[in-house]
């Protein structure tokens, strides 16, 4: 019989080394399962980001269980307020990481001014550690949906690709449903946007609520540019299967089938309240078995 943890661990440590392991030592060395890696846009969560701050909202998010975090609060080297090294810390100490950015600035007639504020962006979230900057949206709507408006915006958004690439991050844009709703001679602005863009420093977020509401299967683009869409943004009507319209299967199967590896809940109508529905959200796809 053991009689102290002296003797306890002495005589674990003999029957490891002699090649055999008990069962329940082998449990215990292997520690709690790996949460599952879901992301959050903390857009979803911005009313509270505003009344109660970034300290607490980030406490809130990782108690609920979420791993990694995409930002939307960039202004003039600051995000959410806070020096870019300050908000890692912060998101580190907490047991999550900062991998995404959504921020963004038109294209103007000063091509300096446009891109010394994207170098400026580009070094304060090197310093968060992200992984991914993402421009949100663009003025290629309406009016603006024309080819040759396209075809600057492809070049600008390659020119900024290139620069974050210098700093190992990879820039990208988000859709909303204008661009499958818009077309040119038949042709979705989406479509020509990955057409006109560099595929070596471009990538595509796909919203897939947004794919969808633009009329087209957020499945088949996954298909059809796998190379291209890298990073998903995870949406329903409101919470996160809510709607019961959003085949949530079959684009997590396409998306690991492409090799994509992060993707962000965004929760932008509410049933209840802002954190009651993301918090929903988690759960819905933590249970979920075909999310990884």
């Amino acid at each position: 019989m053991i009689k102290n943890r002296r003797e306890f661990l002495k005589t674990t440590a003999l029957v490891i080394a002699g090649g055999f392991v008990f069962p329940d030592l082998l449990s215990a060395s292997a520690g709690v399962k790996a949460k599952k890696h879901i992301g959050l846009q903390l857009y979803s969560l911005r009313d509270d980001i505003n009344d109660i701050g970034i300290q607490k909202v980030l406490e809130i998010v990782a108690k609920m269980g979420y791993v990694h975090l995409e930002t939307a609060g960039y202004s003039n080297g600051k995000i959410y307020g806070k020096d870019p090294a300050e908000l890692k810390k912060m998101v580190d100490d907490l047991g999550m990481r900062l991998t995404s950015a959504h921020l963004g600035r038109n294209k103007s007639s000063d091509h300096d001014a446009d891109m010394d504020w994207w170098n400026k962006a580009i070094e304060a979230h090197s310093a968060a550690g992200m992984k991914y900057m993402i421009m949100p949206g663009s003025p290629l709507s309406g009016e603006g949906a024309t080819l040759d408006n396209v075809k600057r915006y492809g070049e600008y958004f390659s020119e900024i690709g290139i620069a974050t690439a210098a700093a190992s991050i990879k820039f990208g844009y988000h859709n909303h449903d204008f661009e499958f709703k818009n077309k040119i001679d038949g042709v979705p602005v989406y479509d020509l946007l990955v057409e006109n863009s560099s595929p070596d420093h471009v990538l595509f977020q796909n919203d897939v609520y947004w794919t969808q509401k633009g009329g087209y299967d957020p499945v088949e683009y996954l298909k059809k540019y796998p190379k291209r869409i890298q990073v998903l943004h995870i949406k329903d009507e409101q919470e996160i299967g809510a709607s019961g319209t959003m085949d949530f299967k079959a684009i997590f199967e396409q998306a690991y089938a492409n090799g994509v590896k992060d993707w962000y809940v965004e929760v932008e109508r509410y049933i209840k309240t802002p954190q009651e529905d993301v918090a929903r959200s988690y759960k819905f796809l933590n249970k979920a078995k075909y999310v990884k």
